[in-house]
């Protein structure tokens, strides 16, 4: 579980450096033993909200529910954003640009 913490405050400081210098609007985070939250906003328009929590304690079907979000402005102007849960059943994005099986 401490992998899954580090490796998504890593992916939230990934998502907010930027090579043309933009700079962190906001940076929020929550980090406790059984659930964590965090949100980053840059200047050039990217988001990302991630809330999780532990499922099952202490039993052997024990994971990490994860319920977040993350907005970026694409080449074309346009400003795309994915809402997921990653959780026992996977990864699930949905967005407007993305296909649905």
């Amino acid at each position: 579980m401490k992998f899954i913490i580090v490796f998504v405050a890593l992916f939230a400081l990934a998502l907010a450096a930027n090579p043309q210098d933009a700079e962190t609007l906001r940076y929020e985070s929550n980090v406790e033993p059984e659930h964590y939250e965090f949100a980053v906003e840059t200047s050039d328009g990217k988001t990302f909200e991630e809330q999780g929590h532990v499922e099952d304690l202490g039993t052997d079907d024990e994971a990490i529910a994860v319920k977040g979000s993350y907005s970026y402005v694409g080449d074309d102007g346009q400003t795309y954003t994915v809402n997921y849960v990653a959780d026992k059943n996977g990864f699930q994005p949905q967005g407007a640009h993305l296909p649905v099986a």
